[in-house]
């Protein structure tokens, strides 16, 4: 028995009550067989749209659906897709079909769906229904495309990153000729949505499967960030590594943890690497300032990919300072705080934590060094140590009332002050800060 939210079981059993064929189907059924939690539900109805619209008239509605006859419905916050069954026309979009026809027979609505898993329904009378053997791929953990898998992804090219999306979070691997029509049909991506693109690959960055999602599959992402193709098997030839570029990335994005921006920096981290690559006169592979060509490698994909400014700036600062030394004393932490911020710092440890997990730990492991660093974060957050402008004892008023006047040179003061408390040459309290701003101003 499929225990429904409440919205969702409302509108189920207002349909079916009035005769209107209504069924839970995708996402739902296939997480509950599972044991995952559901998440979005998704009905499937008899009901034409303006019969579904008039039946659930006394709650909000979201209408830009309709003309491929779904109905979303807002009910205790709680947003319902319900959707007339249909068989799709042609998508000469690549994206949606240019139109629908509604059926009755739930076998042909389920038809037009993407993968067997996702194809699964249930109604609360009449149990579950599976017509391609999706319960049984199910239990095998294979994702397969329902009927001709090129044809699939003509439909809907997004459907290619959909499959390895669902690889990565639900942990099943791919049926071979899905697999082979995924890589025959993945120049189709370049026809998506940048946007689109986006939400998909941070959603199957998230996934617990992603490791062998990137070494199963480089050739599809490659089609949407073909700066990580030199990366393939690409030989670092140093004794600090036990993986080709790719793996090491692959490996390194999934000790990471599932946080979406800090995985897409795992990613990117070392895409500078082929570019920057050098052979010594003993044959050992450096990479010098690869954390640069990385960065520049990272800017251009993230505005490819029309990420937000504020990812942007987040992942380009992670790749950025991936590589670069800590040293582990305070004054040197307050130094990173005042750079990064807190969020950031803690990020990038993260991230540096899974660089060197990434690498040969056998002869050359830092967890010792980033425990001590991460302890000497935790200290200087713990006891409130000034390392930012907001936390500093005194401010821009102080100092006009001691005789600064309104110029570039208080910033300037204000500056030196928090780098003298930064770096542990005055104490930060008002006293001791305005007798040193007293001095500054004679100066």
């Amino acid at each position: 028995m499929l225990k429904l939210p409440a919205g969702a079981a409302l509108c189920m059993e207002r349909l079916n009550s009035r005769g209107y064929g209504c069924w839970v189907v995708g996402g739902a059924v296939r997480d509950d067989l599972m044991g995952r939690r559901i998440g979005d539900v998704d009905l499937a109805t008899t009901a034409l749209p303006r019969q579904t619209g008039r039946l659930l008239s006394d709650y909000r509605q979201i209408n830009c659906g309709r003309r491929h006859g779904t109905v979303a419905v807002i009910i205790d916050g709680e947003k319902v897709e319900i959707t007339t069954r249909r068989s799709d026309g042609e998508y000469s979009d690549g994206r949606h079909p240019d139109s629908v026809q509604f059926v009755t027979d739930m076998r042909r609505d389920c038809a037009r769906r993407d993968f067997t898993v996702n194809a699964l329904c249930w109604h609360p009378d009449w149990g579950l229904k599976d017509f391609f053997g999706g319960k049984k791929d199910i239990e095998n953990r294979i994702i397969r495309c329902i009927n001709d898998p090129c044809r699939r992804f003509e439909e809907d090219r997004l459907r290619i990153l959909r499959r390895l999306r669902f690889c990565s979070v639900l942990g099943f691997s791919m049926e071979a000729d899905t697999a082979a029509a995924a890589v025959r049909k993945a120049g189709l991506l370049k026809n998506i949505s940048a946007e689109r693109i986006y939400t998909e690959l941070l959603k199957m960055l998230a996934g617990d499967n992603i490791r062998q999602v990137l070494l199963d599959f480089p050739q599809v992402l490659g089609r949407i960030i073909p700066e990580i193709l030199p990366m393939v098997g690409f030989d670092q030839r140093n004794i600090h590594h036990i993986y080709d570029v790719w793996h090491h990335t692959a490996v390194a994005v999934a000790n990471t943890p599932p946080i979406p921006l800090l995985r897409l920096a795992a990613l990117l981290h070392d895409t500078g690497k082929p570019d920057t690559f050098t052979i010594d006169e003993k044959g050992v592979g450096h990479f010098y300032s690869h954390g640069e060509k990385s960065l520049e490698h990272c800017r251009r994909i993230m505005e490819r990919l029309k990420a937000p400014g504020d990812d942007t700036r987040l992942v380009c600062r992670l790749v950025k300072y991936h590589d670069t030394y800590i040293e582990p004393s305070e004054k040197a932490v307050r130094r990173r705080l005042n750079k990064h911020g807190e969020e950031a710092l803690r990020l990038l440890m993260l991230l540096k934590r899974a660089d060197n997990k990434a690498q040969n730990t056998k002869d050359f492991d830092r967890t010792r060094e980033y425990d001590r660093l991460d302890g000497i974060i935790d200290s200087v957050i713990s006891q409130k140590q000034c390392f930012d402008m907001k936390n500093l004892a005194v401010n821009g008023n102080d100092l006009l009332k001691a005789g600064y006047e309104k110029s570039p040179r208080l910033g300037a003061a204000l500056r030196r002050l928090l780098d003298m408390v930064i770096d542990g040459e005055v104490e930060n309290s008002y006293q001791r800060l305005m007798a040193r701003a007293e001095k500054l101003n004679k100066k």
